[in-house]
Formats: structure tokens, sequence, C-alpha cells
């Protein structure tokens, strides 16, 4: 019979990632227990989750869901979540393995929007900045062509008040 502790925890794990688009395994072994905290939070704050748990009971959470990552569970792992903003939480880890000089957390592997996806894209991922900053720079970058179109029609109305 099962370990009822190891049914409870595998519930949570397929609970936790029932319907998540987004998330990576990471190697977070050699973070001290303020690290890890530190990493929690920042995670938590661009919409994520950092879940700690045997690696065989989150291969048979993916797995349950169709995804395999067997060959990215090797060693301590733990899975990132990420609902809102996966560049957020990819920035998130980034900074957070480049500010020790191990390099911890280091990712494994991504499943982004639904597709398993390598480390140099959930790197290149994390470079873009979050969902926030980047939509602040598409309005920038839109406002910036409406005030030009705007001006264009000021010049035009008055191009035609002249002629008349």
């Amino acid at each position: 019979m099962a370990n009822e502790k190891n049914q409870q925890t595998l519930s949570s794990l397929k609970g936790s990632l029932t319907g998540v688009e987004t998330f990576y395994v990471v190697d977070y072994q050699g973070l001290t227990a303020g690290q890890l905290g530190k990493l929690r939070k920042d995670i938590r704050e661009k919409g994520g989750q950092l879940i700690v748990a045997k690696n065989t009971l989150i291969n048979l959470a993916l797995q349950d869901s169709g995804r395999d990552f067997a060959d990215a569970l090797k060693g301590p792992s733990a899975i990132v979540v990420a609902q809102d903003d996966p560049a957020g939480v990819a920035k998130a880890l980034s900074d957070a393995a480049k500010g020790n000089d191990k390099g911890i957390p280091a990712v494994k592997a991504g499943f982004v929007e639904g597709n398993r996806v390598d480390v140099k894209v959930v790197e290149r991922l994390a470079s873009l900045g979050s969902k926030q900053s980047l939509q602040g720079e598409l309005v920038g970058v839109l406002s910036a062509h409406l005030s030009n179109f705007v001006g264009i029609l000021e010049a035009y109305k008055e191009k035609l008040e002249g002629q008349a």
C-alpha cells in the first residue's frame, strides 16, 4: 500500500497542475532556506508557484496529464508553475540564478503554452521581461504611431482649409 502522505502530495500536485499551460522543472539544490524563501516570494509576485516534491511524485502527476519529463527529473527537482506571466516567472528564476555564484536555480526543462521546450527557449523567454512591461512597450509604440497619424490629419485639414 502506498504511503498516505505521498498520496496526499500526489493529489495536491495533480490539482496544482490541472489546466496549467506553462511550468519549468528546476534544480534548486544548494539554495539556503533564506534564498529559497526569497525565490518563492519573487515567483509568487509574478503569479507563479514553486512546488518542491519527490521526483517520482512530480513524474506521476505530469504523466497523469500526458506530459513526460522523466529525463529532466534527475537529482533534486522542483516544479515552478507560471499561471499569469510565463516570461516574468522565467525572469525571476534567471535573476535568482544570476544572484549567486552557483547559478542556482538551474532550469532543466520547460513546458510553455502547451509545448515542451528546452532550456534555451526558457532563457530567451526570461530575457523578454514581464508581461506588464511588454504591454507598456506596445502601448508606447501604438501611441507614438497614433500621434504621428493625428499630426498628418491636422496638416491635411489645414491644407484643405487653405484651399477653400
